[in-house]
């Protein structure tokens, strides 16, 4: 049995070949190395009963995951799922690679994930070329739904909000700035508490001031990321995540301005993920 999982900070899906005509899907929170233990990871796949079953049975797993990019990052996620899988070879590598695959596949092209975090790389067709992005929330995350949440709740606490919007937006969330604070400098995942308001620009996509807000966040990681590249223009540009499906007519348009060539826009990457494994393998390209 194939086990193969694509895993953002918030959740993680994951497809088990059973048999040549049965697959199994299934959905678990987000396994990220920097922000959950062993015993953490542990304990999701203990809580997961559509695996239950098969544990045992599994003989291969490719995980391709957010925080994944050293080598210490990727044992720990390889050790958590060695304790519960435990006659299975296992491959750990970052979420980047899952793009790769599930897009361009053995072809060359820009790879973007926006999701609830946001990175690039680019792949020749044979290596993928080392990116200076990735920088996670804090110090990147250029158009991710962490980026919009932040912009959201700021611009709700300082009062640049349009008012109806804001009555809404404290309508759905109940917020107050200490208990923001709180949660976000004092308490686990920040990230994920940040990325959690982005669907409130999804209810409000006609808005000028989301929608200005959503072209900002996109243009900051054009400039920032993609265009990055000397050659940006002379390859297709695939993206990946659900900031970049929900928002993909704004993001083709400004991509289109900028002399980008879009490719695949998908919100999950795991079905063609998984078909590229099955037919091709996995063997990693650097």
């Amino acid at each position: 049995m194939l086990l193969v999982a694509d895993s953002g900070s918030s959740k993680a899906d994951w497809i088990l070949t059973v048999s040549e005509h049965q697959n199994i899907s299934f959905r678990t929170s987000g396994i990220n190395p920097f922000f959950l233990s062993e015993k953490e990871i542990i304990k999701i796949f203990q809580n997961t009963p559509e695996i239950q079953p098969y544990t045992d049975q599994v003989k291969e797993i490719y995980f391709f995951g957010a925080g994944c990019s050293s080598p210490d990052r990727r044992e720990h996620i390889s050790n958590a799922l060695s304790k519960i899988f435990k006659n299975a070879f296992i491959s750990v590598d970052i979420d980047i690679i899952a793009c790769i695959y599930a897009t361009t596949g053995t072809s060359d092209g820009i790879c973007c994930i926006l999701g609830t975090g946001s990175n690039i790389s680019y792949f020749d067709g044979k290596r993928i070329h080392e990116s200076k992005h990735g920088l996670g929330y804090i110090l990147g995350d250029e158009g991710s739904g962490t980026y919009f949440g932040r912009q959201l709740i700021t611009g709700y606490l300082y009062g640049t909000m349009p008012a109806e919007l804001a009555e809404e937006f404290y309508t759905k969330y109940s917020i107050e700035k200490e208990m923001i604070i709180k949660r976000i400098y004092q308490e686990p995942s920040p990230n994920f508490y940040l990325a959690s308001f982005s669907p409130f620009m999804n209810e409000h996509v006609d808005h000028p001031y989301i929608n200005a807000l959503i072209k900002k966040g996109f243009t900051e990681f054009i400039d920032t990321n993609i265009k990055s590249y000397p050659d940006y223009t002379k390859h297709n540009c695939h993206f990946i995540g659900s900031i970049a499906f929900h928002f993909s007519e704004i993001l083709k348009q400004l991509c289109q301005e900028q002399g980008i060539k879009v490719g695949k826009i998908l919100k999950h990457p795991i079905d063609e993920l998984s078909l590229f494994i099955l037919k091709n393998g996995a063997e990693i390209i650097r």
